[in-house]
Formats: C-alpha cells, sequence, structure tokens
C-alpha cells in the first residue's frame, strides 16, 4: 500500500490520507471544496463542484493516474435540487468518459460543503 499526497489540493482535515494506492487501483478520499490553502471555495454549488474537481484532478495526478481511469465515483450532496449542477460538472471534467457513479443526498458534509465526491482509479 502507498500513500498519495500533494501539495496541490488541501491536506487531510483529519487522520486519513489523500489518497492510497493499493496494486493498480488508487482510491482518493472525499474531497470538498477547500482550496490547497485549506479556505472554503466561496460561490454555490457549481464553485463548489468545481474546486473538488481541482482538488480530486491534483490527487490522481499525484498518484499517476488519469481522469479517464476513474472506474468509480461516489458524490455526496446535502441537497439533490442541485444534481444538474454537479452532472454538468461531471461531464466537464470527465468528457466522454463514464465511469460507475453513486449520488446519495446527505443531510450535512464537513466545513458545510455542499458537495464532496471520491473517486476510484485503475492504472493500466
Amino acid at each position: 500500500m502507498q500513500i498519495i499526497h500533494t501539495d496541490q489540493a488541501p491536506k487531510a482535515i483529519g487522520p486519513y490520507a489523500q489518497a492510497v494506492q493499493v496494486d493498480r487501483f488508487v482510491y482518493t478520499s472525499g474531497q470538498i471544496p477547500l482550496t490547497p490553502q485549506g479556505e472554503m471555495v466561496q460561490g454555490g454549488v457549481k464553485e463548489q463542484v468545481e474546486q473538488v474537481f481541482r482538488n480530486l484532478d491534483a490527487v490522481l495526478t499525484a498518484a499517476g493516474a488519469r481522469r479517464d481511469q476513474v472506474v468509480k465515483a461516489t458524490i455526496f450532496m446535502t441537497d439533490l435540487a442541485e444534481f444538474q449542477v454537479v452532472n454538468e460538472a461531471c461531464e466537464a471534467f470527465f468528457g466522454s468518459h463514464k465511469p460507475a457513479r453513486s449520488t446519495v443526498q446527505v443531510a450535512a458534509l464537513p466545513r458545510g460543503a455542499k458537495v464532496e465526491i471520491e473517486l476510484v482509479a485503475y492504472l493500466d
């Protein structure tokens, strides 16, 4: 098992790694819309999900993974009424690549975030 870390994404706000690689799989921890300096991004769910994907892109890059190697995305949202905004951000991030995905509404997320996303990638 290899721990993945990058300064291009916010450091963990608890006792966990940004990502872990096991064999050819990379498992990211959930990312919320913190800047790499640890500050919550300003704005609504659109700005938040864009920051989340910037963070995830940095973590994937640190692991030597690409977006098109993501096999599963799990999305946590505090309001599914914003689903279309998040869906559009997913399309922008993944392009024509279509990983498996789950989206669930939760009562709350850390630091008052509106969205949190975790990914699983397979290094080919």
